[in-house]
């Protein structure tokens, strides 16, 4: 009896960990090798402790098993409760530039390590150093506007 709950129990565990490889950890390979190894221990197991025939039938069972558990899982999309379905389509600062200009003053809201909040037209914006660190409430002057990008430096 401890032979069939070993077998089982390690051609159960390596058929998780192969379906977690598929659908949560792709391409790690490490995950999916390990349930794999285990799949193949259980079946070695089985040849090991009843003989041949019983472990061609454990071989074969847990194939088809195998093949039954994936089939049914991407099928029937058991996993699709578990995935992304949003993306994020907005960009920092998008339609807020209007009225930034090189020269504009402001403050800095947040340490600037490069990047941070100042408030500038009093509005508060996400802007970004050449690589200046930057504390909070320092004096800060526009040098340039890119594309939903504002590059700051501090007033001396």
């Amino acid at each position: 009896m401890v032979e069939w709950i070993t077998i089982l129990s390690l051609i159960i565990v390596g058929l998780a960990l192969v379906i977690a490889e598929i659908i949560f950890v792709p391409g790690t390979t490490l995950v999916g090798l390990v349930g794999f190894v285990l799949m193949a221990v259980g079946v070695g197991l089985g040849f090991r402790y009843f003989g041949g025939s019983i472990g061609w039938t454990i071989a074969a069972a847990t194939a088809v098993t195998s093949g039954i558990v994936l089939v049914f899982a991407f099928r029937a999309n058991v996993w699709g409760r578990f995935s992304l379905k949003s993306t994020i389509d907005s960009k920092v600062n998008e339609g807020e530039l209007e009225g930034v200009t090189p020269g504009i003053e402001g403050t800095t809201l947040s340490a600037l390590r490069p990047v941070g909040k100042a408030e500038l037209l009093s509005k508060t914006f996400e802007v970004r150093t050449l690589g200046t660190y930057l504390e909070a409430g320092t004096r800060i002057r526009v040098t340039q506007v890119n594309a939903n990008q504002i590059i700051v430096e501090p007033v001396s």
